[in-house]
């Protein structure tokens, strides 16, 4: 009888904490991510799919982490991002045409938060993140040193940074030397 193997994936930043003067960086609970492509005309239907109302405007979110979130990327695009169920199934009864694509395996994410956090990303991300024009709520899609990511404002002083997993371990070391020369 052959034997067989089953594959376990670890989480890229399993056991990392870093931070310096009033910030922290910590990975992300696990969870679930979907790339989600609809016409907004269509926005309704998937809102009542997913059970929260789905963003649609510009650089803004809803929803709350533990739970569903889903953050506004562009007039046709959302990132759902889900810690206790499962947005796919979910989607998959909505009866209008959308594309959902399972980005879990893809994703991971950094939590940066205290009174330096804004500054430590402000570091290497060229967009004012300042409360006036980046409140609570808030996400977009920009650059962070020299790779793509979606922040994420979950807080006065907390934001989620999304990355890929294959630069999780870059987007960390940069957060981690950007914590360090902060001055809360």
């Amino acid at each position: 009888m052959a034997k067989s193997a089953q594959a376990v994936r670890t989480l890229p930043l399993a056991g990392r904490i870093s931070g310096g003067p009033g910030v922290q960086l910590t990975p992300a609970a696990p969870a679930k991510r979907v790339s989600l492509r609809a016409d907004a005309a269509n926005a309704k239907a998937l809102s009542k799919a997913l059970g929260l109302d789905l963003p649609l405007q510009p650089k803004s979110s809803s929803g709350s982490l533990p739970g569903r979130l889903a953050a506004w990327l562009g007039p046709d695009e959302w990132l759902i991002i889900d810690e206790t169920g499962d947005p796919l199934a979910d989607l998959g009864k909505a009866k209008v045409l959308h594309s959902a694509v399972d980005i879990s395996h893809r994703n991971t994410a950094i939590m940066v938060s205290g009174k330096g956090a804004r500054a430590t990303l402000e570091s290497g991300c060229p967009q004012n993140l300042g409360d006036s024009v980046f409140p609570i709520g808030a996400a977009t899609r920009t650059v962070l040193g020299k790779i793509e990511v979606v922040i994420i404002r979950t807080a006065a002083t907390d934001f989620r940074v999304e990355c890929w997993r294959s630069f999780s371990t870059y987007a960390f070391d940069f957060l981690s030397e950007s914590a360090r020369d902060c001055l809360a």
